[in-house]
């Protein structure tokens, strides 16, 4: 196995940045990083004036390159490729709202990606959703999660977050049932009071699907969702801080409250990421993108988002003045964490050998993952 030493740049751990510091890389593990004297390796690469920082972990992003991941594995593959090469070495599939049938094709197309390490799971963004919160989510699409529904979804083995509307008949129990399964609970799409959303924290869920969106805003004397996720030091909550999901003093609210230690920023991408403007689809509904907005041809809703974790690290960093060791924690940290994937999402000896080189603290020029290039240095 080779060995590969990345020296002289700015090194993002979870203990903060090392300047002028190392990374050493033998086969796809991360075998040590630090300051001084470095270890010998069989290729040296000079990042002076260089930034590393962990690979970013989007757990929430439904496509790319003009393909999405209900399409098929070839599909899946395409949208991959289009995040990887912007520093997304670790991602999770989320799956819009389908019928049974429809979904289960979909299961069965991405558990080969899943088992095959190439994806870290399946999200399902639905079905199980309010019929008010629907947001892109095709409405015929929605019901209630019943028991046997839940089973085959936790049964599937490439599953590894639901959201789930709580409020719903049969919603606490599905928190309940995938909790217990080893699935995590998210709340979004969601009509629930501050006390419903409370049940279902304590019942298992321990993930805000994008807060502020797709679910009611705070009231003086209903708090809603928002403020019952927010405070609940047991979740962590995602952020599409793309800059047109949240105006940014929520963005920059929900950072300070939470802490980068309980924020993820996701991208919600959808096929158009990595596209020019034009027509798409997200689950059988038409998509139009204009000025990098994504939005349902009929009605105009929100319909997913067009940028990836490149694009949040450095809107977090030179908008939101995140320090990057913290939008390292946003960005790749957290999220991992969420998610129980301890394998990722940190520059620590022992982790998977997954890195990105930044220029000027926030450009992306270099993307190893497991050990090899999949964007070569620039």
């Amino acid at each position: 196995m080779g060995s590969l030493l990345l020296t002289g740049g700015d090194v993002a751990t979870p203990a903060g940045v090392l300047a002028g510091g190392w990374v050493h890389v033998t086969g796809d593990r991360l075998t040590g990083v630090g300051t001084g004297p470095a270890p010998a390796a069989e290729r040296v690469l000079d990042c002076a004036g260089r930034t590393l920082v962990p690979g970013f972990v989007d757990v929430h992003q439904h496509g790319a390159g003009g393909a999405a991941y209900d399409g098929g594995a070839e599909d899946a593959r395409t949208a991959l490729a289009v995040h990887r090469a912007r520093g997304t070495t670790t991602a999770l599939a989320s799956l819009v709202s389908l019928p049974p049938a429809a979904l289960d094709r979909a299961l069965g197309e991405l558990a080969g990606l899943v088992q095959d390490g190439e994806l870290a799971g399946v999200h399902l963004e639905g079905p199980w959703l309010a019929p008010g919160r629907c947001g892109a989510h095709d409405p015929a699409a929605l019901r209630p999660p019943t028991p046997g529904e839940v089973a085959r979804v936790a049964g599937a083995g490439c599953v590894r977050m639901v959201t789930v509307a709580p409020e719903l008949p049969g919603g606490l129990d599905a928190v309940r049932r995938l909790a217990d399964a080893g699935v995590v609970p998210a709340v979004g799409h969601t009509d629930a009071g501050f006390a419903a959303v409370r049940a279902a924290v304590d019942a298992g869920a321990r993930v805000a699907t994008h807060l502020l969106n797709a679910m009611p805003a705070p009231a003086g004397r209903e708090p809603g969702p928002v403020l019952a996720l927010l405070a609940d030091e047991r979740v962590t909550v995602e952020l599409i801080a793309d800059g047109v999901h949240l105006h940014p003093a929520w963005e920059r609210h929900v950072l300070a409250a939470a802490g980068p230690g309980r924020v993820a920023l996701v991208s919600d991408a959808v096929a158009a990421a990595g596209m020019p403007d034009g027509s798409y689809a997200l689950g059988g509904l038409a998509v139009t993108v204009r000025a990098g907005q994504a939005r349902l041809a009929a009605g105009g809703a929100l319909a997913g988002g067009t940028a990836t974790a490149a694009a949040l690290f450095r809107r977090a960093v030179t908008d939101l003045g995140l320090p990057v060791a913290d939008a390292a924690r946003v960005c790749a940290t957290t999220p991992a964490a969420a998610l129980g994937l301890v394998d990722v999402g940190a520059l620590e000896a022992g982790r998977r050998a997954d890195v990105v080189l930044l220029d000027g603290g926030v450009d992306v020029r270099g993307v190893l993952r497991a050990g090899q290039w999949v964007r070569p240095p620039s």
